[in-house]
């Protein structure tokens, strides 16, 4: 039943991001990124395709989206942050996923506590870097591991980044072939 609204809500999210326009859709942007990291479902790379049209050069307003997107991202973690550390005592939150009917939760956490305790912090930013992986199973996989907001909040930040000039490399190339 969660996760049916969840879903819901994140469709009509993507929807809103998908038909934003003008600056105000720079806020549409942020406050997206900010809820996929923590709560919602979905890609973040959505952000993206959002027709903005800000009047500025492609390349600026392309750059615009994607800071204004890892901004969000980053402090919606450090929200996910304070979460997973409030579930190292109590975790409801890991009972909740667990019993989600997909089992992403065991398999991310088991590459992300991986990444975690190789690579820390650098690890969690490659992580974060892979598109249409879901951020935010990682990000709370880590949350519960790692001690220190502003190097995740930092990691977070680098890896959306990221995430987006991976996305818009590989698309952007793919566009430009056919």
């Amino acid at each position: 039943m969660v996760e049916t609204a969840i879903a819901a809500v994140a469709g009509g999210l993507e929807a809103i991001v998908e038909t934003a326009t003008g600056w105000p859709g720079m806020g549409v942007v942020f406050v997206y990124s900010f809820l996929i990291a923590f709560v919602l479902p979905g890609p973040s790379e959505i952000v993206l395709v959002a027709p903005l049209d800000l009047g500025l050069p492609s390349w600026a307003e392309l750059s615009s989206i994607m800071l204004v997107s890892a901004i969000g991202k980053a402090a919606g973690s450090v929200l996910a942050f304070h979460i997973g550390q409030e579930v190292k005592q109590a975790g409801p939150i890991t009972r909740w996923l667990r019993q989600s009917r997909w089992d992403v939760l065991k398999w991310s956490e088991k590459r992300s506590v991986r990444l975690a305790q190789q690579y820390g912090y650098g690890g969690m930013t490659v992580a974060l870097c892979v598109p249409f992986f879901p951020d935010t199973i990682s990000i709370y996989a880590f949350a519960v591991l790692e001690t220190d907001y502003v190097r995740f909040a930092v990691a977070t930040f680098l890896g959306s980044l990221g995430r987006l000039l991976v996305t818009a490399g590989v698309f952007g190339g793919l566009v430009t072939v056919f």
